[in-house]
């Protein structure tokens, strides 16, 4: 499902019909499975059955321990975004009317998120507690990141619990969870914790363990800058990436918001080449937390609206065309 979610995104980065067109069958085929997958609960909702969240347990109150559910958070989660990104493909290919009016309709019937007793996103159906409370996987927090329908502005509560969530977990984890964790920090627009960990993720692990002490399995990174998760897992790799994109700008179809989470300790500096939603991109330097210089290119022309703090502005550009702005 997030593969297939994943196919709409790189056409709202791109807006290639052609890919769009190709790929529309695989996200509709992941669609169709989703909806044969879904049943309804009592209140009338839907809801995936069986159900687990990858990898992690729950713990009942006489001390059971299981995974096998229904309803589980991340399954959710992950549909709603392939639904909302199959929706969006079917309207620009002008394709499909009936079976769009059917994920809309479904969509507007799934079980919603719930916030837990602890203030927490609930990664179960019920109010479980995790049997252990620390693990590595956040699934959950799928629609913070890669997902984009939680977002402090527009679900500002359950923005607070999918904190709330990364707090009780902490921040010692392995390296591709690690390299997650910080992009959602970044989405949640604290530039100073995924900072913190980010250096984290850049710890140095020596793969003989002769120059430091340190265990293998907290994440860091070797000396040819392979993420040790151990032994290697380039998701670490391109999750630290992919953060400090984030941390700079973070885009949808409408809007390109610029240095969102930018820490301190980044004060001043200058990105060139980074690309937003909608076929744009972005050169800016900054100093003071400002702004000094921003350009923006479009690879095939379109409309969005830049965000620097409390200030907006529209721009309309030709496909090739680039503008300089002045806040």
């Amino acid at each position: 499902m997030a593969e297939y979610a994943y196919l709409g995104t790189l056409y709202i980065y791109t807006r290639c019909k052609l890919f769009e067109k190709e790929g529309y069958p695989l996200m509709k085929g992941a669609t169709e499975f989703c909806l044969s997958w879904l049943v309804t609960d009592k209140n009338g909702n839907l809801i995936t059955s069986p159900s687990t969240s990858p990898e992690n347990q729950y713990k009942l109150a006489d001390g059971f321990v299981g995974a096998t559910l229904y309803g589980g958070t991340a399954d959710l989660a992950m549909i709603r975004e392939c639904f909302d990104k199959t929706i969006k493909a079917s309207k620009v290919l002008n394709t499909d009317a009936t079976f769009r009016d059917k994920l809309e309709k479904a969509l507007e019937k799934f079980h919603p998120y719930q916030i837990g007793k602890k203030g927490n996103l609930q990664e179960w159906y019920f109010d479980w507690d995790d049997n252990e409370p620390k693990h590595r996987h956040q699934s959950h927090l799928f629609g913070l990141f890669p997902g984009n329908h939680i977002t402090p502005l527009k679900t500002p509560d359950l923005a607070e619990a999918s904190r709330k969530t990364l707090e009780i977990k902490g921040d010692e984890t392995t390296g591709w969870s690690k390299g997650w964790r910080i992009n959602l920090w970044a989405r949640l627009w604290d530039g100073n914790r995924a900072y913190k960990m980010y250096r984290e993720l850049l710890r140095y692990v020596d793969p003989d363990k002769k120059k430091t002490d340190k265990p293998r399995r907290g994440g860091g990174t070797y000396p040819n800058l392979f993420d040790a998760h151990p032994p290697f897992q380039i998701d670490g790799n391109f999750g630290g990436t992919a953060a400090v994109a984030e941390m700079l700008v973070q885009s949808d179809e409408n809007e390109i918001r610029l240095l969102p989470a930018l820490p301190d300790a980044w004060e001043e500096g200058s990105v060139k080449g980074i690309c937003a939603r909608g076929g744009f991109e972005i050169e800016m330097n900054w100093s003071n937390k400002t702004i000094q210089k921003l350009i923006v290119s479009s690879k095939i022309g379109g409309k969005t609206t830049l965000i620097f703090g409390d200030k907006k502005q529209e721009v309309v550009l030709k496909k090739g065309e680039s503008v300089e702005i002045n806040f």
